[in-house]
Parts: C-alpha cells; structure tokens; sequence
C-alpha cells in the first residue's frame, strides 16, 4: 500500500506535532486542513483555484458520488483524479454521515453544523438530498426519515431515482474502490447528540461490526481510516478508541457528536487520542474552526475536513484575523451584507494576502453579495479557503519553531 505517516516534530509542551503523509499522488503536511469537494468540485472554484490557495488534498463525498454520476461512470475516466482534473491526494467519506443527516438528522433537526448548539455554531441547513431531473429538492416532513438502520447496513431513498438503496460495509467499499481515492473511511453509524447512551451504544456495536467488514472488503492499495465514534459517553469513546485503534487501519477518523461546547470536544479529545496509536494520523472529521484547529491540534489531531469556509462565504460570512478584530466571539467572522461595509474601502483583511483581498474592497464584495452576483462566490471562497489553509500553515511553523502556545494565545486568548 503506497501510503506512509512520518512524524518530523513533536512539540514539547503540547501533543502538537508536524508530520508528512504520503500517498501515491503526492504527499501533503501535517497538521492538515483538506477543503471539501462534496460532488467532486469545490464550490465556485477550479483546482487550479485550490492549488494557487495552498491545498495539498481534498475530500469527496461518497454518498453524493454514487448517487450522480455514479461511481462506475467515474471509474472508466480512470478514477477521481482524472475525473476531476485534481492530481494531488483524494480523500472520501464512507457515506455515513449523510446516512445521518438523511435519518435522524431530519428527525432531531440537526444540520451539518450544528454540532454546539451551546456555542451558537449553525450555518443553516444545506440539504443532502440532491436535486431531482425537475430541480426540485424532494419534499420532506420534519417527522420523515430517509434513512433507516438496520444490522446489516443503512436502507434509503434515492431521493435521484426514488429507489430503495442498501448501502452496506460492503457496498461502501466497492464505491470508494471505483472512485479511486488514496485515503477512505470505512462504514460507520454518526449518532445525533441527541440519542442517549442506550441507543449509542448499540449504534456503536454496529459501527464496530461495519469496521470489520469494511476491512475484510476494501482495496488494499488504498490507505483506509477507522472511525471512532461513541457519542457524549466517556465509557463508550473509550470503548471505541480502544476496539478501532487495535485494528489494522492506516489511520484514524474522530466522528460523531462532540458535545454541546468547544470543551466538551476537548474532553472526547482527551478520551480518545491518547488510547489510538500514536505512530498513525488522527483525522478530525467536519471540523474547520479557528478556534477549533488550535484546540485539536493542541490535543494531537493531525487531519481536519471541513465545508465551513466555503458555506460562509455562500452566506456572505467572510473570515478576519485578531489585526481586524478577529476574536472567539465574532467567530473569526464579519458579515459582509452589513451596511456598515457599503463604502468601506479596506479589503476584507489587510494582513490577508489572497486574490480578493489584493485587489477588491470590502464596499465591492458588499456590492456584488446585495446584487446576488456569481462572482461573489468565488472571490469570498478564495479569502476564506486561504484564510485557513494559511492560519494552519502558521500552526505548522509554531510547532516547528516551539511557538504553537504563543500563536494560539495570539488568536484566541487560551
């Protein structure tokens, strides 16, 4: 399997470290932030976008894939990589979380960030149901499921075909073998943070049964992550660390709920990485703020996915740093559709060295948000993907330099 994890620095007074992952198209640093290219493209943006904004990998979305074109249609063009015209390393999802947020998702009406309700973090609800030939998204009830478990896997409507689909360890293998990604996760069951600890913990035994499976059936020449779930419960993150870190995965996801505040994820944090083996990647999975990227790195997390920079931008959310005012409580965040930005000549940072920055004001992009211009979306995913890509890129240096502490009091005051 053409995949290796070197770790080159360990920072002494926190789990913090650097590392290299390598894989057969190309290797990539640690800590990583990997945009997200849900339909095998990030939105408003062409790779050659990405490349000149710093990313080394990206990650697909099983579920959206098979679903269309079909995994077999992207298989002949040679995999994702051709597919997609991306020649770097591709990560893909195992579908679980969609299976979620097509079940209990739309029973506890939960959206894709909505993880700490405590901290106010919601972004708005965008659907995982795809649009149907009408371009219609499929009407649903908040009392509808889509989704329903089962032993053996997940039964859902195709909301493309309206057929009865059974997506299995198995069947998540197969797809993601067909798509061709260097990194994959394998089959998992992402509980709601509202499920109690009796339904967790039997979702748990299923996702532990669906990791067996999904190593017994997957392609040994890609690199497949285990996925350590177990809700809210200490005792069953525990479990779960334990039971998934003794298996033969190349490394490791942390998925799920994780709490109702930051601390609460830094506490599952705590539980789980210190029992996985230290010599494999931890992927933290969905999570992309700034304030969460230093706490998670700070715990020893070494790989994050997240759609956030991009779905804010969509919303007119536009990332500052601490020079402008930047801070836990705005969320890192100015809202670009406020009047105040309507004459405001000042780029959206100044200290912010991406495309839009060097060459538009925030009165323009406040202009192009109100007229509901296209353009809009790329120049505000521009900033806020390289707002990221860049602040890890600084994390990365303070861990070499024995600086993390300082950059991160510097950012968000802990």
């Amino acid at each position: 399997m053409p995949f290796s994890f070197k770790i080159t620095r360990q920072d002494r007074r926190t789990k913090a470290r650097l590392g290299i992952i390598t894989t057969s198209h190309g290797s990539f640093q640690t800590p990583a932030f990997i945009p997200v290219a849900t339909a095998a493209s990030v939105r408003a943006l062409d790779f050659q976008d990405l490349k000149n904004l710093g990313a080394e990998a990206v990650l697909a979305n099983t579920y959206h894939l098979h679903l269309r074109p079909g995994e077999k249609i992207i298989k002949k063009f040679g995999g994702l990589h051709k597919f997609m015209g991306w020649d770097g390393p591709i990560v893909t999802d195992s579908g679980g979380f969609q299976v979620f947020s097509l079940g209990f998702g739309v029973e506890h009406n939960i959206g894709k960030m909505g993880w700490f309700p405590n901290e106010g973090e919601r972004a708005g609800k965008d659907s995982d149901f795809p649009q149907n030939k009408n371009n219609q998204k499929p009407e649903i009830s908040s009392e509808e499921k889509f989704a329903h478990i089962g032993h053996e896997g997940v039964s859902f409507i195709d909301p493309m075909t309206g057929k009865k689909v059974l997506l299995t360890p198995l069947l998540s293998m197969q797809i993601q073998s067909d798509l061709g990604a260097d990194i994959i996760f394998a089959f998992d069951e992402c509980t709601s943070p509202l499920h109690d600890e009796s339904y967790t913990k039997d979702s748990l035994e299923r996702t532990h049964r669906w990791a067996k499976g999904s190593l017994k059936h997957y392609n040994k020449k890609q690199a497949l992550f285990g996925i350590v779930q177990g809700g809210l419960f200490k005792n069953l993150r525990e479990e779960s660390a334990r039971f998934i870190g003794s298996l033969p995965f190349a490394g490791f996801g942390i998925g799920g709920p994780l709490g109702g505040s930051k601390k609460d994820m830094e506490n599952i944090l705590d539980w789980t990485i210190p029992l996985l083996p230290a010599d494999k990647p931890a992927h933290m999975l969905g999570i992309g703020a700034v304030e969460d990227l230093f706490n998670c790195v700070e715990k020893g997390a070494d790989m994050f996915d997240c759609a956030a920079p991009t779905k804010w931008a969509r919303r007119g959310h536009v990332y500052i740093s601490p020079k402008e005012r930047g801070n836990k409580k705005n969320k890192f965040r100015i809202n670009i559709d406020n009047a105040e930005f309507r004459e405001d000549k000042n780029p959206i940072d100044r200290s912010c060295s991406c495309f839009t920055c060097k060459n538009h004001s925030r009165a323009y992009l406040h202009h192009l948000f109100r007229a509901k211009e296209i353009s809009f979306f790329r120049l505000a995913s521009m900033h806020n993907l390289q707002f990221i890509l860049k602040l890890v890129e600084k994390i990365r240096e303070g861990i070499k330099q024995g600086k993390f502490q300082s950059i991160k009091e510097y950012w968000i005051g802990d």
